[in-house]
């Protein structure tokens, strides 16, 4: 069931993944090295399979934790690349990138909470039978 509130949640954090990837380009944390990139593709394919995997809502809640992991991960290696940013000015203008991962944890959050709540729901109705 692909219409259910957890999807939404979850569909927003792969959009969060998707506007970072699009506009984290110019990071460059570890040199060559595309680590923005490669989590962003990570959260994708993870987001993308906890949606489609709606029947085994432990698995869901099992990749958003990791979705979750990565995201703040991301969030303390954008947080090391503005700090070492440099900028010549009062109120420097950097990017936005780390907005991005903060969110998609957020939805990712709600998202657990919704599938959570579907579980007892479905645990308590098979208790009636």
């Amino acid at each position: 069931m692909l219409q259910r509130i957890q999807t939404i949640w979850t569909l927003l954090a792969v959009l969060a993944a998707v506007f970072l990837f699009i506009t984290g380009q110019d990071v460059a944390v570890f040199g060559n090295i595309p680590v923005i990139d490669i989590s962003c593709i990570a959260l994708v394919l993870a987001g993308a399979l906890s949606i489609f995997s709606f029947k085994n809502r432990k698995r869901q809640i099992l990749l958003n934790t990791i979705s979750i992991i990565i995201n703040a991960l991301l969030i303390g290696v954008l947080a090391y690349w503005l700090l070492n940013l440099s900028g010549g000015i009062q109120i420097p203008e950097k990017g936005i990138e780390p907005i991005f991962p903060l969110i998609a944890v957020i939805c990712l959050l709600i998202a657990n909470v919704s599938i959570r709540r579907d579980e007892r729901l479905v645990k308590s109705v098979d208790r009636l039978r």
